[in-house]
């Protein structure tokens, strides 16, 4: 099965980095190439793409009882994106390993592409929302 891994570090703590990462409805603020969420019940929820807004794709998330362990799959396309969070002093270690199955081969540099972005804007949005100012919104991503 095709996948590759990815880490990025965040100044800001774990606690901040979940609540981004297990909240789908925050997931366009830095997953690059969605667009809209659509929230489900139990961890289910509909993602349209960036550019494809007839496109609607059924995902579902899944957290480890242990904690720091997010994993979405595409009910679509059978993609998986297994999100470790790892603490690093009062900082965290943002871990994703991306599995897609062999039908979907071809998407990998494209998937890769937007996961390294992606992983980046998570870690940068959580440390930003750390030192934003009480009731401020943090800066958008750019």
């Amino acid at each position: 099965m095709p996948s590759f891994t990815l880490t990025a570090h965040s100044t800001a703590p774990v606690e901040e980095v979940w609540k981004l990462l297990h909240n789908p409805a925050r997931f366009p603020e830095w997953w690059d190439g969605i667009e809209t969420v659509a929230e489900g019940t139990g961890g289910d929820y509909t993602m349209w793409p960036a550019g494809y807004p007839d496109f609607p794709m059924a995902q579902r998330l899944e957290t480890s009882d242990g904690g720091g362990r997010v994993t979405i799959s595409c009910l679509v396309s059978d993609l998986i994106f297994r999100w470790q969070l790892r603490e690093a002093g009062e900082a965290t270690d943002i871990d994703v390993e991306v599995e897609l199955p062999e039908r979907e081969a071809h998407r990998l540099p494209d998937q890769r592409r937007l996961l390294a972005k992606s992983i980046d804007n998570l870690a940068e949005l959580a440390a930003r929302e750390v030192s934003a100012a009480p009731g401020k919104p943090p800066p958008p991503l750019g």
